[in-house]
């Protein structure tokens, strides 16, 4: 599965599109942020890709996990959040 990463400079309608698309195709999305800034933005993006898709009938929930990466050699805990429909 493709992992949609956001930063605190993504923009959460650009974010919210992309996991919209991507649950009608596969079904879920999982995004992937480190820090609080990523981690809003990445809420934001929940909660508007919840709004594009509901016309559809569609109800979107996400289930919030920790996971760890490496970045450069250097492990890091990031949040993973797994959307789909409900």
């Amino acid at each position: 599965m493709d992992v949609l990463k956001v930063s605190a400079k993504s923009i959460p309608k650009s974010v919210a599109g992309a996991v919209a698309m991507k649950v009608r195709e596969t079904g879920t999305a999982e995004i992937q942020a480190i820090g609080a800034g990523a981690l809003n933005q990445a809420v934001k993006a929940v909660a508007i890709a919840r709004g594009f898709v509901a016309p559809s009938g569609m109800d979107l929930i996400c289930i919030p996990a920790f996971t760890d990466i490496t970045i450069n050699e250097d492990e890091r805990t990031a949040i993973k959040l797994i959307v789909e429909p409900r």
